[in-house]
């Protein structure tokens, strides 16, 4: 810092007399030979003098405190991921930003997948408005909270939630740290086994999705070449009904065209295929953005658009979850056209696990619909 000081002090002196050479330009000729010479040693100062201070504050200064910057973080991420206890970084709004390998393991999705998307979305519907809202608190600077919770693929299991608000240099707002803490003693995992055995129930489902995944595979190797809705006409049928209730297919982006509406018996079927896709905010929020939606009690009622007569979509099909993917082949390419999938009435809600599996059979209709021969 003093060498900072004392820097900035033979800099303003030389501003201040290079003012006063400049100011002496209407000096009679016979002196400008003194004036030059003045200038000529300014000129030196600054060659000899200051840049080399400055080259040495930059070496030293900045240099030197991001490099150290940059090994605590380093530091910090390491003891982040190797932490004992799942934990987790949020936004003010639950959003992930990035988690540990125990709370991977706790809730079951990878830290990639998870990232980005609300925390709340692995919890049960009924705690996710409470902890939206201490959460919210939290990053306001309101003091740290706890609270229990429950995961949506563990209901049983209740979970104590620890929040605190951090401030990393690197942020413009605080972030929220979320420690997850299971009741009772975590028995240790044997080498090269990680997360918690599967029960009957979970691995019934996996086997349900994975046969489903073939069969869609199956559509999509027979699908005809060269014809991209005849593809999202043949996906749709094997999700009917096996999957959701509703499959809705849209294709394109600039100007997207409905393509196949399948729903049950006795819903507006017709009204949802009349429906302009360019009027649904899910459709083209996916279609923008490039990133799947997934919502349990879907809200509000009315992001789905509305039929000819006014009433929200959502509300008159009874949707209870939905599933809203972009078709693209890459993650960030160019989009295809969007899938929307609902479940209704008492029909469980899609999981996570399966809105992933839709995310990759999303990648592979595209290029579906991309094939030309």
């Amino acid at each position: 810092m003093a060498e900072t000081d004392r820097f900035g002090e033979d800099l303003a002196d030389f501003m201040r007399r290079v003012a006063e050479l400049k100011a002496s330009r209407a000096v009679p000729s016979g002196d400008l030979g003194t004036m030059l010479d003045a200038a000529l040693f300014e000129l030196e100062h600054a060659v000899e003098q200051l840049w080399p201070g400055l080259e040495r504050l930059t070496a030293d200064g900045p240099a030197a405190g991001a490099s150290a910057t940059r090994d605590e973080q380093r530091l910090l991420r390491a003891v982040f991921q190797r932490f004992p206890l799942p934990v987790t970084l949020v936004d003010g709004d639950t959003v992930v930003r990035r988690m540990n390998p125990a709370a991977t393991d706790l809730t079951g999705m990878r830290g990639g997948y998870a990232t980005g998307r609300p925390l709340t979305v692995f919890l049960t519907p009924a705690d996710r408005p409470a902890f939206r809202s201490q959460a919210a608190a939290v990053a306001r600077g309101e003091g740290d909270r706890s609270l229990t919770v429950r995961l949506q693929h563990r209901p049983e299991l209740p979970v104590r939630a620890t929040l605190t608000a951090l401030r990393p240099g690197t942020e413009p707002r605080p972030v929220v740290l979320v420690v997850l803490q299971p009741p009772g003693p975590r028995e240790p995992l044997p080498r090269g086994v990680r997360g918690r055995t599967p029960d009957l129930t979970e691995a019934t489902r996996h086997a349900e999705l994975l046969e489903l995944t073939d069969a869609v595979t199956i559509s999509l190797l027979t699908a005809p070449a060269g014809d991209p809705s005849a593809v999202l006409g043949r996906v749709a049928e094997v999700l009917h009904g096996r999957f959701a209730d509703w499959v809705i297919a849209d294709e394109g982006v600039v100007r997207p065209r409905r393509r196949r509406v399948l729903g049950p018996e006795g819903g507006p079927v017709a009204d949802v295929l009349a429906q302009d896709p360019a009027d649904c905010p899910l459709v083209r929020d996916a279609a923008r953005c490039g990133a799947p939606t997934l919502q349990v009690r879907p809200d509000p009622p009315e992001g789905f658009g509305r039929d000819a007569g006014g009433a929200p979509i959502l509300v008159r099909a009874n949707v209870t979850s939905l599933l809203c993917v972009p078709l693209a082949a890459r993650t960030n390419g160019p989009v295809e056209g969007v899938l929307s999938l609902f479940r209704t009435g008492a029909r469980l809600a899609f999981s996570m696990a399966e809105a992933r599996a839709v995310d990759v059979m999303s990648r592979h209709v595209a290029l579906a619909m991309r094939r030309s021969s």
